[in-house]
């Protein structure tokens, strides 16, 4: 595949993720009661424990693992994990409420061309890491130059001026 360039897949967003849990109940609680998320029906096709989540334009998949004994525990909260990020309204308020339900997140900043992005990281039941985050003021630039792309209407009125949108199918090499 390598070399031959047929284009991308004609996506148009990103559906769910799966999450393989230790026990669907405990890892369903907390999807809901910690992120908002509603349980949503499952086809009757699917012949294995699981429960399906949705919120936020997004869903989650909970997956009953066969042998929840052998998953490892994630003790260490590490950002460079693989991980799932929301965006949040205010992370002070974020931080407080994680602290109030007796969950151990850690904070980062990422900063860049004046702009500072501020992360909470923490573990869902499983050792699956969260990222709550307000990278909603951190512009898009695509890597082959051109204007960046504001991902949220709040980077304006966060009084940032956005460029004029640009289709970032415009990539040259990409024909």
């Amino acid at each position: 595949m390598k070399g031959r360039k047929v284009g991308v897949l004609p996506l148009t967003s990103l559906n769910h993720i799966s999450i393989v849990c230790r026990s669907v109940e405990t890892s369903l609680d907390f999807y809901q009661d910690v992120l908002g998320f509603i349980p949503i029906r499952r086809p009757e096709s699917l012949k294995f424990d699981g429960a399906w989540l949705f919120n936020y334009g997004i869903g989650i998949h909970l997956l009953q693992s066969e042998r929840p004994e052998d998953m490892p525990v994630k003790a260490e909260i590490d950002p460079k994990d693989d991980h799932i990020s929301f965006q949040c309204e205010c992370m002070v308020t974020v931080e407080r409420k994680l602290r109030e339900m007796g969950i151990r997140c850690i904070q980062r900043t990422v900063e860049g061309g004046g702009i500072a992005v501020e992360q909470l990281f923490f573990h869902d039941p499983d050792g699956f890491m969260i990222e709550i985050c307000n990278c909603d003021v951190l512009p898009v630039v695509p890597l082959a130059g051109g204007d960046a792309v504001w991902s949220c209407k709040r980077a304006t009125a966060a009084g940032h001026s956005p460029p004029s949108p640009r289709p970032l199918a415009a990539v040259p090499g990409d024909d």
